[in-house]
């Protein structure tokens, strides 16, 4: 297996959200207090990318309201780079309204007609610049809601010549019908050279699929790894076929908001530290695969132990000490 090298940039493209969470203790009668918390898949993956010490560039839309000062403060503090980001005005920025259940599972319900988020141009697209990167990662909301979700994926189109991509669907079916999600795939399979979903997105992009099927369904679109990350039970990653399932560290639950992303980023992260990233992954074994994996896994699991979407710091004891104790034992 490769050594780890020095850091390599990343870039990634999509929207900011602003989780708001029913705050009880702060509640009354006759009143709802909330609290809002600075997320969205694709600023939650460049966080978490930032933090493991990948130098991150985030490209969004930022509204000049409250919500988008909340999003940049977040953002610049974990130390990515919002050069190329737009200033939007007057578009408001989208908010989503978590429900947690028991076990900190989250539903969302969604607040983005119009949004800042939504609105790419392609000047605004074709202004930003890769400086570097070996890899550009979107999806989510950005990738699907229009007029700026057609607008993205010609702009991957163009920016695979020189850099790998990574797509997350991240489907929200209270947003966006999962037909439309399904009619975009396989589109996105063919501009994409990494594909991170969930087992809840695989259930409504190929309902009835097993998991080695859908991996076969979208190696044959394009995408040469497909990781599909399954809860508690860890994640079964594909390279051109060849599979492995890769174990989840167990862990006290805060809530489950983030997680996803904080694996996605963990993956990336340690894709480009072996050297894998910056083109179509042709030196990519599935030795390396697992590792990846691993790492995301424990990435993951710390982001659960936590309320909200809060990844860990490379620097934080924890991410070396906490996360070796909590890895399963023979």
């Amino acid at each position: 297996m490769a050594r780890p090298q020095a850091p390599s940039n990343v870039t990634v493209l999509g929207e900011c959200v602003a989780d708001t969470f029913t705050d009880l203790a702060r509640s009354g009668p006759g009143e709802l207090a909330l609290r809002a918390l600075p997320g969205g898949g694709p600023a939650n993956t460049a966080v978490a990318l930032a933090r493991l010490g990948t130098p991150t560039r985030f490209l969004g839309r930022f509204s000049t309201d409250a919500f988008g000062t909340l999003f940049r403060a977040r953002l610049s503090d974990s130390g990515v780079d919002l050069t190329g980001s737009v200033t939007a005005t007057p578009e408001p920025s989208t908010l989503a309204v978590a429900d947690l259940d028991e076990t900190g599972q989250a539903t969302y319900t969604f607040y983005a007609d119009s949004a800042a988020d939504w609105q790419w141009t392609d000047e605004e697209l074709a202004a930003t610049r890769s400086d570097g990167a070996v890899c550009l990662h979107t999806g989510s909301l950005a990738l699907i809601r229009q007029p700026g979700g057609s607008r993205i994926e010609d702009h991957l189109a163009k920016a695979r010549e020189h850099v790998t991509v990574s797509i997350d669907p991240n489907v929200r079916p209270l947003l966006v019908p999962p037909s439309a999600y399904r009619e975009r795939l396989p589109r996105w399979c063919a501009l994409a050279d990494i594909l991170r979903l969930s087992e809840d997105d695989l259930a409504l992009l190929l309902p009835g699929a097993n998991l080695e099927e859908a991996c076969d369904t979208w190696h044959a679109a394009g995408a040469r790894l497909v990781v599909i990350t399954l809860g508690g039970r860890g994640s079964l990653a594909s390279l051109d076929g060849l599979r492995v399932t890769v174990p989840t560290p167990a862990v006290d639950v805060a809530d489950t908001v983030g997680a996803g992303d904080s694996f996605t980023a963990g993956l990336l992260h340690r894709l480009a530290a072996l050297g894998r990233l910056g083109g179509r992954l042709d030196r990519l074994s599935l030795e390396d695969v697992t590792d990846a994996c691993s790492f995301a896994a424990r990435v993951a699991a710390l982001t659960c132990s936590v309320p909200g979407a809060n990844p860990p710091w490379a620097d934080e004891a924890v991410l070396e000490t906490d996360v070796e104790r909590l890895l399963p034992h023979p």
